[in-house]
């Protein structure tokens, strides 16, 4: 494996994916050559290219040009990829970026955050409350923040903040300092065949902790006992059971007010200014891990008043006394039940209408049931096709799964091309569209629309 101060050229196969394009950043920023092929052209691509980087989307290995000194690929590429051939036939060795990932965390102080959801929001917080304080860090993001507008930013402070990918087991090449878990629910089945065997993969990462490392895990999780860790807290939301948890909780305007209690320390009057219970519960994990790192309380409190969230996570695109509209990755039952319900529980008597996209046929046939209990506290569903990703179609494996679990709700099918006028005929006053997939190309057209 290449050492990182003699990578002065590297390739990315999957260049646009929002993990891969932060190590790309990375690499950028330290200056090295930094190019790559990706399926399609989307805003973080030209993003990156605006930046510097030299990005091709044909699958054309004579597209590959200069002395490459690393090649780095997303498992989600396929195995016929004719770039990554043309590598491999070539004698390259080819890295996960998972393999990227332990390099850079080797010689560093790491903050890692794990889980099946919400892993995104507290990594990014956890990286915002550290520069916003002036403490400084490294963050590796899986979304954009909304304060900087990027998943990367780098400092002069040898610490990072990365966000650990379950997926693949990635996250098991990780050296954490400070761990969070903050969900283990049944996922990536198509990896780990059993809930169970992905349970143990969690188990194994709180494992990985070097000496005299913290672990933050959500009170409540499954197998807590079994978790591994010099020194282990559990966060949650009015759970005094927990080490570290929020009370007095109030909603203004969209926004939360709340205090923070631990065994030996209190924050009072904190403001995040952010839509979701899940997020006064994602901000405490946060709060923690800069408390633990010596940051002063009126610090801690400025940085969460002032973090503006993730795009598309709990984002609100319209917000007004007539229309509320708010767009989200959530791809899981659980982020979906989340968010819906903290939606509802923020505009009460609005009739809430969502749109989903469901992603992947293999997560939609796991997890058909879930995704129709969290979709049934919806007012009104709107289904699209499964986005397919990496995977081929599964016979019998389709929305109308979903559809058919949904009882005593209006819930239809369309096609994704017929969604701007769906919504411009009817103009629902509260309206969420969530999924993984390409639907955020419709969060553009649907704001003007609504706003």
């Amino acid at each position: 494996m290449s050492r990182l101060n003699d990578i002065r050229h590297i390739y990315f196969i999957g260049i646009g994916g929002i993990g891969m394009s932060a190590i790309a950043r990375y690499f950028h920023a330290n200056g090295a050559k930094v190019s790559g092929y990706d399926r399609t052209s989307t805003v973080l691509t030209r993003e990156l290219e605006s930046e510097g980087m030299e990005i091709v989307y044909h699958d054309d290995p004579t597209t590959v040009k200069g002395m490459i000194d690393a090649v780095v690929y997303t498992p989600a590429i396929p195995k016929d990829n004719k770039v990554m051939q043309h590598f491999r036939i070539n004698g390259f060795s080819l890295l996960k970026r998972s393999d990227i990932l332990q390099l850079i965390s080797e010689a560093s102080f790491n903050i890692c955050i794990a889980g099946t959801h919400g892993k995104t929001t507290i990594s990014t917080m956890t990286a915002h409350l550290l520069r916003d304080s002036g403490y400084g860090c490294n963050a590796f993001l899986g979304g954009i923040s909304v304060n900087y507008n990027t998943n990367f930013w780098s400092s002069t402070n040898n610490v990072c903040v990365i966000e650990a990918d379950e997926y693949d087991r990635s996250f098991l090449k990780l050296s954490p300092d400070i761990e969070v878990i903050s969900a283990m629910d049944a996922d990536h089945l198509d990896i780990y065949g059993t809930a169970a065997e992905m349970e143990k993969a969690f188990i194994a990462f709180s494992a990985r902790l070097k000496p005299g490392g913290v672990l933050l895990s959500r009170y409540g999780l499954k197998r807590t006992a079994e978790l591994e860790a010099p020194v282990h807290f559990t966060y949650g939301v009015n759970e005094e059971k927990a080490n570290v948890f929020a009370e007095n909780i109030k909603i203004s305007d969209g926004s939360y007010v709340f205090d923070v209690f631990h065994d030996q320390w209190k924050l009072n009057g904190v403001q995040l200014n952010m839509g979701g219970m899940h997020n006064v519960e994602n901000s405490i994990a946060a709060i923690a891990i800069a408390h633990r790192l010596g940051i002063a309380d009126d610090k801690i409190k400025s940085a969460v008043a002032s973090f503006r969230g993730v795009k598309r996570r709990f984002e609100y695109i319209v917000k007004n006394n007539r229309q509320v509209y708010i767009d989200d990755y959530a791809h899981h039952p659980e982020e979906l039940r989340a968010l819906i319900s903290s939606a509802k529980n923020l505009f009460p008597g609005k009739k809430c209408t969502v749109i989903f996209q469901p992603h992947l046929f293999t997560r939609t046939r796991d997890l058909v049931d879930g995704f129709a209990e969290s979709l049934s506290i919806a007012d009104e569903i709107i289904l699209l096709p499964i986005y397919p990703a990496r995977e081929l179609p599964i016979p019998g494996v389709t929305s109308e799964m979903i559809r058919e679990k949904i009882k005593d709700k209006s819930v239809i099918i369309l096609e994704k091309g017929r969604i701007t006028e769906w919504v411009a005929g009817r103009k629902p006053e509260f309206l969420i569209t969530a999924g993984a997939g390409d639907i955020d190309t419709l969060v553009k057209p649907l704001g003007e629309i609504l706003s």
